[in-house]
């Protein structure tokens, strides 16, 4: 039989530093292994060898549950229990094994005597319990004396492990302005020993940093605000020390600690406030549209949305000439333009900016008002600007039979800078390439320049410019769209040629062709026409014309018979006339075949038999005609070109070289005397010359390349513009093409008037020897100054040369 002993720590029920061995019953056993403590009569009944009225069958193991604290610290092994069998008389013939968990390394046994001792530290946060077997052998002959059991070695806790927070250090965040109490986080600490044995596990918490501010929890470690009106903007960040202790708190316990960094988050407490009640600005009148004049801000010491600002201007004469908008990312906001702007009109605006807080928190309304205002002042720069027309635009009708040089249009434009500065109009050419326009470069008088076809450009949209004088960087401009108003000048004709036939059988009053007209003009009433003979063939035999009334007309025969012998085609000229005013009319030819056909009206054939050549006269005889024809044609052509040659020399004259364009005359000028070749009375003043006697003509002479001006009548010279006759003289002399080059002098035979200055022409001085006195120039301004200087009186000794 097998027994075991153990020495007893100082809560064992023992309590004697001995070791015993037990025998028994398993109710003993039962007892021992709970780990409660025997009576001492039974233990005594144990130790008898008294027989009991209760027997009960011996076993041959009784095991006991052997306890060790651990951290053992000593020097020597630590003596854990004693095993021993009722077979071993103490000779050294047994011996013990130890098998298991821990055997020979943690534990070891002593194989005479028994005794087991732990020869490692241990450690129950490792290991709480090690299982174990044991067995008695013959020492001699090695053969088991008792059968092999488990027993266990528990490992008794001490309090050596201190409480962790595994998830610290944390982070926590809690709105400001929370009420006292308000829960912020839960902070959990482990401990690593025996929670049923002592209070070596019981943790305790409390707060080492933090105070006033917050609190925690003893049993639970929630972290409570414990201050109110904690305000973010003041301290944002706090940093509390949380420390949880052992042993329930008590002396001697062990502790940890950890970190918890809190953070108050915003809330919209806080109201906005402008820094500056007054702003300045400033902006050109010429900004565009939408262009940033300036930037005011509304601090707000919140964050996040609930630093969010929606400006508004609430008041101001400037609204309608200015918006504002709120920048997204900085919260600031954005003056722009709304609408053009004029220093002329207008050098200053007010305007009265709100800036507010869209989201609200109903419980700290009574912070507020969540808005504030300021008042922006902004002047208006001037800049030079280009002229600006009035209208913006301009829309002229103009019937297309006007004559070249009329104006069609007043264009005008100012200078919003400068009162009557000077502006020179002219026409962007790439809005008329054709030239059909030309403007006054001073009155800004639109004209015709070329002939205005309807029907060829029923539309032109121009683009008229204006400069200032003093700027010419300063161009404005303005378009002009300009409808060509249609006039009856298109005579209505066929819109293609027109052959009809007629069949030899054919009746009076049968129908042969309808026919139609076409006009380009296009009258407001519509186009209708009226068809009739022409006179030459009003009292045709043959054929007759009705008017359908609806643009189209019938040829009817007039009588029957037709025969292809007589007549195999009939040309019909037919008189097609418009409504228009003047009526305008043009005459059409209606050609007519002669066919034969059969009973039904088919076309069988409409040529006439052919005449019968003579039967002598071969194909190969009648191309030598021909070719003798060409013969003769060619010879003649050629005695043609040779006497035209002949009347020209082949080496050009120099004097004959156009390219030189001087004109010559077979004799010298007379000079003054010399009354015969002009009139100088004429060239002094073109329209007193004009009111009285024709004008001489040379008799004796006429140059090879006479003035253009005698195509046009001085009378028309003299009731026009200046402009309108240049344009028409212009037009003339590119519709020409006989007309002297490009670089040839033109005489006009006239003077401009309008001029402030008169004449300018030296003729006149002729007449007479006296000095011309010119001191009136010194009055026309600055533009004649330098005439001034060199024929104005001065008060120095006249010059030598």
């Amino acid at each position: 039989m097998w027994t075991s002993g153990r020495m007893s720590n100082a809560k064992n029920w023992l309590g004697l530093g001995m070791s015993l061995y037990f025998w028994g019953l398993m109710d003993l056993t039962t007892t021992v292994l709970s780990g409660t403590p025997t009576p001492q009569g039974e233990l005594e009944a144990l130790l008898s060898d008294k027989p009991q009225s209760h027997q009960r069958s011996k076993r041959s193991w009784v095991w006991n549950q052997f306890f060790v604290l651990e951290e053992y610290t000593g020097t020597d092994p630590l003596y854990v229990g004693k095993l021993h069998s009722d077979m071993d008389r103490g000779d050294g013939s047994i011996k013990y094994i130890l098998s298991g968990e821990g055997a020979g390394i943690v534990f070891t046994i002593d194989d005479t005597t028994g005794d087991i001792h732990a020869i490692q530290r241990l450690d129950r946060e490792e290991r709480a319990q090690y299982t174990l077997r044991a067995q008695a052998l013959d020492r001699r002959t090695g053969r088991p004396m008792e059968p092999e059991s488990e027993f266990i070695i528990k490992i008794q806790d001490i309090n050596d492990n201190e409480p962790k927070f595994l998830d610290g250090p944390y982070v926590a965040t809690v709105p400001e302005m929370s009420p006292v109490g308000t829960s912020v986080i839960q902070v959990t600490a482990t401990d690593a020993d025996d929670p049923t044995y002592g209070n070596s596990a019981r943790v305790v918490y409390s707060i080492l940093q933090g105070q006033p501010y917050f609190s925690v929890d003893s049993k639970t470690g929630v972290i409570r605000t414990a201050l109110m009106n904690m305000d973010r903007e003041a301290k944002e960040y706090y940093e509390v020390i949380i420390q949880a202790k052992d042993m329930g708190g008590q002396l001697g316990g062990l502790a940890g600690t950890t970190t918890v960094n809190i953070t108050l988050s915003d809330v919209n407490d806080n109201p906005p406030r402008f820094p500056q009640k007054h702003y300045q600005m400033s902006v050109l009148e010429s900004a565009p549209i939408s262009s940033t004049v300036g930037r005011v801000f509304a601090k707000d010491l919140d964050e996040g949305i609930n630093a969010e600002m929606k400006y508004t201007i609430v008041d101001g004469d400037g609204a309608d000439a200015f918006d504002i908008s709120t920048d997204p990312n900085f919260q600031v906001g954005i003056i722009t333009v709304k609408k053009p702007l004029s220093f002329e009109s207008k050098k200053s605006y007010t305007l009265k900016v709100e800036g507010a807080n869209p989201h609200l928190e109903m419980r700290f309304l009574n912070l507020g008002p969540f808005q504030d205002t300021t008042t922006v002042h902004i002047s208006v720069e001037d800049v030079d600007e280009p002229p600006v027309f009035e209208p913006g635009f301009y829309f002229v009708e103009v019937p297309e039979d006007v004559a070249i040089g009329t104006t069609i249009q007043i264009i005008s434009a100012k200078d919003p800078d400068v009162t009557n500065n000077s502006i020179r109009y002219s026409i962007d050419r790439s809005s008329d390439s054709g030239r059909f326009f030309y403007v006054d470069i001073t009155t800004g008088a639109l004209m015709t320049a070329r002939p205005l076809d309807r029907e060829e450009f029923s539309w032109h949209n121009i683009t008229v410019l204006a400069m200032e004088m003093n700027n010419p960087s300063q161009v404005g401009s303005v378009p002009v769209t300009i409808k060509v108003l249609d006039v009856n000048d298109n005579a209505p004709e066929f819109p293609r040629f027109y052959e009809a036939f007629v069949c030899e059988n054919a009746k009076a009053g049968q129908l042969i062709q309808t026919v139609s007209a076409v006009d380009q003009d296009d009258p407001r009433n519509g186009q209708h026409f009226y068809y009739s003979l022409a006179p030459e063939a009003a009292n045709n035999p043959n054929f007759t014309i009705r008017d359908n009334q609806d643009n189209t007309a019938r040829i009817l025969t007039r009588r029957s018979g037709f025969r292809q012998q007589e007549q195999s085609v009939f040309y019909l000229p037919i008189l097609i006339a418009d409504s228009g005013q003047p009526v305008l009319s043009s005459t059409g030819t209606l050609t007519i075949q002669v066919c034969s056909c059969d009973d039904d009206g088919h076309v069988m054939s409409c040529s006439p038999e052919a005449y019968m050549l003579p039967v002598s006269l071969s194909r190969g005889a009648l191309i030598a005609i021909l070719a003798c024809i060409f013969v003769l044609l060619v010879l003649v052509l050629l005695i043609l070109s040779m006497r035209r040659h002949r009347k020209q020399p082949y080496i050009i004259d120099d004097e004959e070289n156009i390219h030189e364009n001087i004109v010559r005359y077979d004799d010298e000028g007379g000079g003054e005397e010399d009354t015969e070749a002009f009139d100088i009375a004429a060239m002094w003043n073109p329209r007193e010359a004009q009111a009285g006697t024709a004008p001489k003509t040379r008799q004796d002479m006429l140059p090879e390349i006479e003035s253009l001006s005698r195509y046009v009548p001085q009378t028309c010279a003299v009731n026009s513009t200046v402009h309108s006759y240049v344009l028409a003289k212009l037009y003339e002399a590119d519709m020409d093409l006989w007309a002297p080059p490009f670089d040839s002098l033109q005489t006009y035979m006239f003077e401009g008037d309008g001029s402030v200055a008169g004449s300018l022409s030296s003729l006149q001085s002729a007449t007479s020897d006296s000095e011309q006195n010119f001191d009136f120039l010194t009055d026309w301004g600055p533009r004649f100054r330098k005439l001034a200087e060199l024929y104005g009186a001065s008060e120095g000794p006249a010059p030598l040369w």
